[in-house]
């Protein structure tokens, strides 16, 4: 009969009035959060939030700290409300409400972060190789951005060592496509260097005084060095065990006018002056914390510490300018200062040291607290 619904009907037929009375009333809503809320949204780490227990801290008292846990970066996550708890609780509900209209949004995360690096802005950059791309963590814009074109219409396949490049560039070297990438502070990619002359590249570094880039060629066992214009101007190393010799080289930094280069197969760090003029070496295989089994990334900070990631025993280890072992953090988990085949590390100019935890999909965030510089830990 023409007007009569069904009872199996009614339920669907009462989903969808009370769907656009929700859809009604969440357009005004929303409307007027719009009109009132001139708020932005800032990066945290998370750090900022209350908390009941004591800071992280390492060694932990009665020693004297030296580092300060210090957050984590995860994604979009980290972008929070300026206004607090309040305005987040706000923006939650509105988010909800979405999410019954037109169903969930896949939050963006870091899947497995390989390396990063900072630039002068504060932006923190984050490669990403289950991603296939470069995430770029920008505090004064409030904003997550992700890039994925290395070359022209190409995307990155295996992106792994990035570097701050020349002219404000970011150089990103992808293992897979056998490039560097060289992008622009936006993110638009411009003319690579090394197709051709890189077997699988993985780390890369740049030193802005000689103007000059380098390049850990993982399977050609060495360290190839280009100029701006990606012409080949000299290669350091080959493979093997000795002095100035690799057996997969991974990852790079340059600071203290110094190359630091995992040698991850030989189970030890090189360091070599500009020049690539051998300069010394530390590391051992063995099983206790301080030895390396597979090193990985590699920085220093301002007083000449060096960290690097021992990739094998989940650990940071933090040796002086000197090669000496000073202490650890780490082991296997996923609690705050535990990891999971952790890759890169790096540091900024605040001496905040970064670790890019592979499996644990983040990037742990460590305050160096002073001293340490001549080995009095």
């Amino acid at each position: 009969m023409r007007g009569t619904v069904r009872n199996d009907e009614r339920p669907a037929r009462a989903q969808d009035v009370l769907r656009s009375c929700v859809a009604a009333f969440a357009a005004g809503v929303i409307l007027a959060g719009c009109a009132a809320d001139g708020s932005r949204k800032v990066l945290r780490l998370g750090t900022e939030d209350p908390v009941e227990s004591k800071p992280l801290m390492w060694p932990a008292p009665p020693d004297v700290p030296r580092y300060l846990f210090a957050g984590q970066l995860t994604g979009e996550a980290n972008f929070r409300d300026a206004k607090g708890d309040a305005q987040e609780g706000f923006a939650g509900f509105l988010r909800w409400i979405a999410g019954i209209l037109v169903g969930e949004k896949e939050p963006i995360v870091l899947q497995r972060p390989a390396a990063g690096m900072t630039d002068a802005a504060g932006r923190i950059f984050v490669t990403d190789v289950s991603r296939q791309a470069v995430f770029v963590f920008d505090p004064a814009a409030a904003e997550l951005m992700v890039w994925d074109k290395a070359e022209g219409l190409a995307s990155f396949v295996a992106p792994v060592g990035i570097s701050a490049g020349p002219e404000g560039t970011v150089l990103i070297a992808d293992a897979e496509l056998g490039i560097v990438a060289r992008l622009d502070a936006r993110g638009n990619p411009g003319p690579s260097l090394g197709r051709g002359r890189l077997k699988r590249p993985t780390g890369v570094a740049y030193d802005p005084q000689g103007q000059r880039i380098f390049v850990a060629d993982t399977y050609a066992h060495d360290v190839k060095v280009f100029n701006p214009n990606g012409d080949l101007l000299q290669v350091i190393g080959r493979h093997g065990e000795g002095d100035g010799e690799f057996n997969f080289p991974a990852h790079l930094a340059f600071a203290h006018r110094q190359l630091y280069v995992t040698d991850t197969m030989n189970s030890r760090v090189q360091v070599f002056a500009p020049d690539g003029t051998l300069r010394m070496k530390f590391g051992a295989r063995g099983l206790y914390v301080g030895n390396l089994v597979r090193p990985k990334g590699v920085a220093a900070d301002s007083a000449g510490n060096i960290y690097v990631v021992e990739s094998y025993h989940d650990h940071l280890l933090t040796f002086d300018q000197n090669g000496q072992f000073l202490m650890g953090i780490g082991g296997l988990g996923r609690e705050i200062g535990k990891f999971y085949l952790p890759s890169g590390a790096w540091s900024d100019g605040r001496d905040r040291i970064f670790v890019a935890d592979m499996f644990n999909g983040r990037v742990m965030v460590f305050q160096f607290l002073g001293g340490g510089a001549e080995g009095e830990y």
